[in-house]
């Protein structure tokens, strides 16, 4: 296999790291429904958060050696518009979702004493998430089509 190829294969397998892990993760939390169950679904998702941030380590990586093999560069607008939506997808996740999360997080882990009713915050808060996690599946979703389609 050339490296040209083994480069693609390790960009697809990072691509479908980070862009499973953003659609199962929100499914996961929304099935909880009880507090134990939460709890359990937050440990998992937890432990899941490190595959969108090693698949986008090698993503960005092989992305940008697969555009200096290429001798592509930016000269591709399906490929900076994927990138900008990239860099937005990014900032959705990072900057809005997770730290929204965290207070999340923490809610659930307090409402123990409350018995294994869901705290009535729990689904106050997760009501503000859910459109902001839709806006990043969407951005994957047009992400991925501009790399399989290059439509100009």
């Amino acid at each position: 296999m050339s490296l040209l190829g083994l480069l693609l294969v390790f960009h697809i397998l990072a691509t479908i790291a980070v862009i499973g892990t953003a659609f199962v993760v929100p499914v996961i939390r929304r099935s909880a429904r009880t507090a134990s169950q939460l709890r359990f679904a937050f440990r998992i998702t937890t432990k899941l958060a490190i595959l969108p941030k090693i698949g986008g380590a090698v993503l960005l990586v092989t992305g940008i050696w697969l555009m200096f093999i290429t001798k592509m560069g930016l000269s591709q607008m399906w490929l900076n518009l994927s990138i900008l939506l990239s860099l937005l997808m990014v900032v959705t996740i990072g900057g809005l979702i997770e730290p929204r999360m965290k207070t999340i997080m923490q809610i659930v882990s307090e409402s123990k004493s409350q018995g294994d009713e869901v705290p009535a915050e729990f689904t106050q808060a997760m009501k503000k998430i859910v459109p902001l996690e839709s806006t990043a599946q969407l951005l994957m979703i047009a992400i991925t089509v501009l790399m399989v389609v290059k439509p100009f």
